[in-house]
């Protein structure tokens, strides 16, 4: 007969009602699926025209067409959101770097003030969830 512990169920459902904990996957859901979502629309334009998105200094620096850019931004808005899935302690902070990015776009465009403050609030977000997930995966490992 073989003697095998098994974790105890009750740590974990004590994770699973922890504010924190929950906060955690709620970020870690949206910074996965919301990425990916804007990531695939940069290639179909449904949500908006993505390329009046990209200031006009950025456009005469990236080779191609502005179209042409927002295909690199979705490609790497997927890879963004993918690494968050696998990765959070990371992704949240790929992302927040990405957002960075975005904002400083934004603010040379004349007119886009209020969206770069709402990518603020999600690169916020972002870091909360990085935050996060270097302390439920320090959480996890044996001590």
């Amino acid at each position: 007969m073989s003697s095998t512990t098994t974790a105890p169920v009750t740590p974990r459902r004590n994770l699973a009602a922890d504010p924190a904990y929950q906060a955690f996957w709620i970020l870690r859901t949206g910074f996965t699926v919301a990425p990916i979502l804007f990531g695939l629309d940069k290639f179909a334009n449904l949500l908006v025209d993505w390329p009046t998105y990209l200031a006009p200094w950025i456009n005469d620096v990236v080779p191609g067409s502005a179209q042409a850019a927002m295909y690199a931004v979705g490609v790497i808005e997927i890879v963004a959101g993918v690494t968050v899935a696998v990765v959070p302690r990371f992704g949240g902070w790929l992302v927040a770097g990405w957002l960075a990015g975005i904002i400083v776009n934004l603010l040379t465009i004349p007119g886009y003030y209020d969206i770069a403050l709402r990518d603020f609030g999600l690169l916020l977000g972002a870091v909360a969830l990085a935050r996060l997930a270097d302390r439920f995966h320090a959480a996890r490992q044996p001590h």
